[in-house]
């Protein structure tokens, strides 16, 4: 898993009739301290995340096969979670207050 920010979403007017309804959100994968690191990534969402959300990415492919229910689907990136705050080397960093 993977910490990244919602940096966009994406609007797809032809999707596959059995991923009706599951958004495509935009992220910038992030290492600890948030400075930014590799290029973006599009995913599925499974956490109704939005733009400016911290959230924890898995990377593996198994959370879309279970969040689709689909088996043979090739998806490896999935947000699995909207990050309150982290804490990391004695260090907490809020990521929910301005909400």
């Amino acid at each position: 898993m993977k910490l990244a920010t919602v940096v966009g979403n994406v609007v797809s007017t032809i999707k596959d009739k059995d991923y009706h309804g599951y958004k495509l959100m935009i992220v910038q994968f992030m290492d600890e301290k948030g400075v930014p690191k590799g290029p973006r990534q599009i995913v599925f969402d499974a956490a109704q995340s939005g733009i400016g959300d911290v959230v924890l990415v898995n990377i593996d492919g198994g959370a879309a096969n279970m969040l689709l229910n689909d088996g043979v689907i090739i998806a490896d990136y999935t947000i699995c979670g909207i990050l309150d705050h982290i804490s990391y080397d004695g260090h907490v960093t809020e990521y929910l207050k301005n909400r």
